[in-house]
């Protein structure tokens, strides 16, 4: 990672300290020395205005940086993708939990409260499936490293690209025991 180093390098060229850059830029000294020490990226806007300040272009500031922003992956994508699985996995509980309670005591009303938690865990559940397609996540292996904020290399995802259709499958058939089990512990207490 050589970008902290080439912006530091270019801060000193142009003679400011690392107070001055960030008001020039926008962002506190701490968002600059974390750039310097490759702690973290700038974004693109703090690029850009980078490379108007140095006078230099953009693939001179970052050269060399690219591929390894490009293995990077995004926090916020990553904390989002965490949210929205731990919302989900929430909502599944409630819907097992909730079910009989709901039904029993508040008749159609109740079911209607039901069918609005369904409903809610559904939309997770694609939410947490589009995730899953953008980013390329499908097998165990993936999401964990996914939600270290990394990338497989070649060999292992090729390897996981194997073990999709499998999953599937277990995943479905444990999906459908499961909807049985609801559907006969409901019809036990109805």
């Amino acid at each position: 990672m050589n970008l902290g180093q080439r912006i530091k390098d270019f801060r000193a060229g142009k003679g400011l300290n690392q107070e001055e850059l960030a008001e020039r830029l926008y962002v506190s000294r701490q968002t600059i020395s974390s750039w310097e020490n490759d702690k973290s990226y700038p974004d693109i806007h703090s690029l850009l205005m980078m490379s108007d300040l140095f006078g230099v272009s953009l693939d001179t500031l970052i050269k060399g940086d690219i591929e390894i922003m490009k293995e990077k992956v995004d926090q916020s994508v990553v904390d989002g993708f965490k949210k929205d699985n731990w919302i989900f996995a929430g909502l599944v509980l409630l819907c097992i939990v909730s079910a009989v309670p709901l039904m029993k005591q508040l008749k159609a009303i109740g079911t209607m409260i039901w069918g609005i938690i369904v409903s809610a865990a559904l939309f997770y559940a694609l939410k947490v499936e589009k995730a899953k397609k953008d980013n390329d996540v499908h097998t165990y292996k993936e999401i964990v490293s996914f939600y270290n904020g990394e990338k497989l290399d070649s060999i292992e995802k090729a390897r996981e690209e194997g073990k999709r259709n499998y999953q599937r499958v277990i995943f479905l058939l444990i999906g459908a025991l499961a909807g049985v089990i609801i559907a006969f512990v409901i019809h036990q207490f109805m």
